[in-house]
């Protein structure tokens, strides 16, 4: 560790170096009503006891509520209008493709993970699915002596040059899981316990998949026996010495009408009546190569249109449909939602909490929704939790908490009395 403690500035905010291992966590999905609940029936008792002593706060989440532009905005702090990942997926007019945004040269700022350990500190990134591991692994270098970034799913292809490490599942005691599984994500937490114990990382970024989420709700049997599983993963991670920052990528709803059956609005469809057939694109940013779990329909979506087609009208017609909470034209809906511009259709449209978003029936898959729909994307999945396990000090009452905030509050807000030096 550097002497004296460095300051690190990224993107215009400052991060005081950690007196102690800091592991980040970002729980995929996890509306606060998944560990109120889980909490409440004794489920957690290690996270109802955190929670009594440290920091039980709530923050808003980036829309669109999905988990690349979330898990991009933790790690840099800052929104998509700063570091361009504005979905999992998107158009680019130019090259006149659909792009998954996975690859990191869509990546407009330095991720504070980088920064840290470009300064000297050792970071260990481990994602539940592999199409984050790039993105929340770039600029950290790896080989002999430099960061770990790999993902569960992927653990048996690791090495030394292109993840920093070997032999990931004999470090953990554990197979690798398939990736439509709750034992993905356990997957994830164990390796991070593994880690804190060989390595000791001064950050430790964790992020899980949201497979659960979308199939049970909050207070059902599987949330809580997932739950029970985090909170026992979280108290060995506390007895290491750590300070514990829980945050979430976006919320869940259920999106599905009283029989079980999807409740979708498809807009490709109700398009190709105003406008003719495949005149107008539909970009649904929820798409991802992990769609069997929601069928990629999701609460936001972006329209590009034809030449000549005013924005307006599309988003007078559209705001109208019963279902939809908003349609916007793209400069209201980056100013809004804080999104860049050139990654943006002409039309965002954004439905209601119980509401899902298609292009046509045929281009959806369903037949991987073994449960009734449940997903995100709106501003209905907007609110998530922010926990630290221990008391913070010096936060502005008025201040408007986002979860791309998690990194500041342990380093920056940990209360004074609690600064009992590194372990």
């Amino acid at each position: 560790m550097p002497d004296p403690l460095p300051q690190i500035e990224v993107n215009g905010r400052r991060y005081a170096w950690p007196d102690r291992p800091l592991v980040v966590v970002c729980i995929d999905g996890s509306e606060p009503d998944y560990i109120e609940q889980a909490a409440a029936g004794g489920h957690m008792p290690y996270t109802a006891a955190a929670l009594a002593q440290g920091a039980d706060l709530r923050a808003a989440c980036v829309v669109p509520s999905f988990t690349n532009p979330n898990n991009v905005s933790i790690v840099t702090g800052v929104p998509p209008s700063v570091h361009g990942i504005c979905g999992n997926y998107f158009y680019d007019r130019e090259a006149d493709a659909e792009v998954m945004m996975n690859d990191p040269a869509l990546l407009r700022s330095e991720t504070i993970l980088a920064a840290f350990a470009r300064a000297g500190a050792k970071v260990a990134v481990v994602t539940a699915k592999d199409k984050l591991r790039s993105l929340l692994g770039h600029g950290l270098g790896h080989g002999a002596g430099g960061a770990v970034c790999f993902s569960a799913e992927k653990a048996d292809e690791v090495s030394l040059d292109a993840n920093g490490i070997e032999a990931v599942p004999e470090l953990v005691g554990r197979p690798v899981p398939t990736v439509y599984s709750a034992d993905l994500s356990e997957f994830v937490f164990a390796a991070g316990v593994a880690l804190m114990e060989r390595v000791r990382p001064d950050i430790l970024y964790l992020s899980t998949t949201d497979y659960v989420q979308h199939k049970h709700a909050p207070g059902s049997d599987e949330a809580n026996a997932f739950c029970r599983m985090m909170d026992g993963y979280w108290s060995r991670l506390d007895a290491l010495g750590t300070t514990l920052a829980l945050t979430a990528d976006h919320g869940m709803s259920a999106k599905h009408d009283a029989d079980g059956a999807p409740d979708v609005i498809y807009l490709q469809d109700i398009l190709d009546g105003m406008l003719g057939v495949a005149a107008a694109r539909v970009i649904l940013p929820i798409t991802d190569p992990y769609v069997v779990h929601h069928g990629a329909l999701g609460g936001f979506a972006t329209v590009y249109l034809p030449e000549g087609i005013e924005p307006i009208a599309v988003v007078e017609r559209l705001g109208g449909l019963d279902g939809i909470e908003c349609a916007l034209t793209r400069r209201e809906a980056c100013r809004r939602f804080e999104l860049p511009e050139d990654r943006v259709g002409d039309v965002v449209v954004v439905s209601e909490r119980h509401k899902a978003l298609g292009s046509s029936p045929a281009r959806h898959d369903l037949a991987g929704l073994t449960e009734p729909l449940r997903s995100h994307g709106g501003m209905s999945e907007q609110t998530v939790p922010l926990i630290v396990n221990r008391p913070l000090a010096g936060l502005d009452a008025g201040r408007q908490l986002r979860n791309f905030d998690i990194l500041d509050l342990p380093l920056n807000h940990v209360a004074a009395s609690d600064h009992r030096g590194a372990s």
